[in-house]
């Protein structure tokens, strides 16, 4: 054991040094140790942290851990610590059993550590890989950790990772008056940010709960630009496989309060999507029940008929087209959008729903929106913590 973690220590300084790194390689926020290890040199520490949360093949509560680091729990998102709980699914607290530290769900009932779970902890670090999209609720988590240690008086250091969507913002910008746990901020459903500029957005803007600020270090990534096509290396959720689900998640999460499956329960999630309706698709795909992915899909072994995104990669960035089309082409069409508050949180309005019954181009409905983005991309470049070019 002992060995295993001087191992684990010589094999992370090895990483650090700087010299190992190629001028052009991206270099993530929990890969620069040598900026943030100090600051945890006699902190009582949690972490918000999932599978994501790797240096290499090692954990970061690990090799925190082995450098001494005095972990005192784990705070979990969605998905739970290790990423194998499907959407939605209530998570609860317990133990890891490889460190025996305590863990915590922050998903669910308790979405905001309390008072109680943070009085023996001096500083929480963030490090979570996210999609960049508004609706994906591992920044709402981040959002309530920085109120939380803002109401408390802790620390938070975000570990920056690039965004695999960051180079694009797209989509209507939340009104408010439709803020929930799916959507937290004034921002579009593509808003082309880093978590770390973010919770910069998010401290500076004032957006938590009686406009506190909390005090917030973000560790920044080397060698990264907003431009850059960044592909993932852990599937950052179970349904979210690889990078062309990620790329069209934003377009296609929109279908989910609809009568049309996005491939949940198969093994090509937000790659496909598709309903018992013939004149759908040529393409046809049957969901079942997958454990660690989804145990219950929409239309569970009924076959669907729609469209196969994975040869066709018909879209890299936002779009609402086929949304448009399956809502003309859906035979029972006060029935096609199963939950209309559903879908206006994840929308960030209710204007969106009415523009597609109205029968709105993709064009025209985009139209729409443009105002504030322009207004949204002046915020966007006051945050920039990488070129936006």
């Amino acid at each position: 054991m002992k060995f295993f973690a001087r191992y684990i220590i010589l094999f992370i300084f090895a990483v650090i040094n700087s010299s190992l790194y190629a001028q052009s390689e991206i270099v993530l926020g929990h890969e620069r140790l040598k900026e943030y290890l100090p600051q945890l040199k006699g902190m009582k520490v949690g972490l918000v942290v999932n599978h994501s949360s790797v240096i290499e093949d090692t954990h970061l509560v690990d090799s925190l851990i082995a450098l001494g680091v005095d972990v005192k729990k784990v705070f979990a998102p969605e998905h739970g610590f290790r990423g194998k709980a499907d959407a939605g699914e209530h998570l609860e607290n317990g133990i890891d059993k490889s460190t025996g530290l305590p863990i915590v769900s922050l998903y669910g009932n308790n979405k905001k550590p309390s008072v109680e779970q943070l009085s023996d902890i001096d500083c929480v670090v963030f490090d979570i890989q996210d999609v960049g999209v508004r609706f994906y609720t591992y920044i709402s988590t981040m959002h309530y950790v920085m109120e939380a240690c803002a109401e408390n008086g802790k620390t938070l250091i975000v570990l920056d990772r690039p965004n695999p969507n960051g180079s694009y913002v797209d989509g209507p910008v939340l009104d408010t008056n439709f803020r929930s746990f799916v959507g937290m901020h004034p921002i579009p459903i593509v808003h082309g940010l880093t978590v770390g500029e973010l919770a910069l957005m998010i401290n500076g803007e004032r957006w938590l709960n009686n406009r506190v600020q909390c005090d917030l270090k973000v560790i920044s990534c080397l060698n990264y630009k907003h431009s850059d096509v960044y592909q993932v290396m852990v599937k950052p959720s179970p349904n979210l496989p690889n990078h062309n689900s990620i790329v069209l998640y934003p377009s296609l999460c929109l279908f989910e309060p609809t009568q049309i499956s996005v491939g949940r329960g198969t093994y090509y999630p937000f790659q496909v999507i598709g309903a018992p309706q013939a004149n759908l698709g040529s393409f046809e795909f049957t969901p079942i029940s997958i454990e660690g992915m989804s145990k219950h899909p929409k239309h569970e072994n009924v076959k669907c008929y729609g469209y196969n995104f994975l040869k066709e990669r018909s879209f890299p960035t936002f779009t609402v087209k086929y949304l448009v089309e399956y809502y003309e082409k859906y035979e029972d069409k006060a029935h096609f959008f199963t939950s209309e508050s559903f879908f206006n949180k994840l929308a960030g309005n209710d204007i969106l729903i009415e523009q597609i019954r109205s029968g709105l181009s993709e064009e025209e409905i985009k139209k729409s929106w443009q105002k504030d983005l322009a207004d949204y991309n002046v915020l966007r470049a006051k945050y920039a913590l990488y070129s936006l070019d």
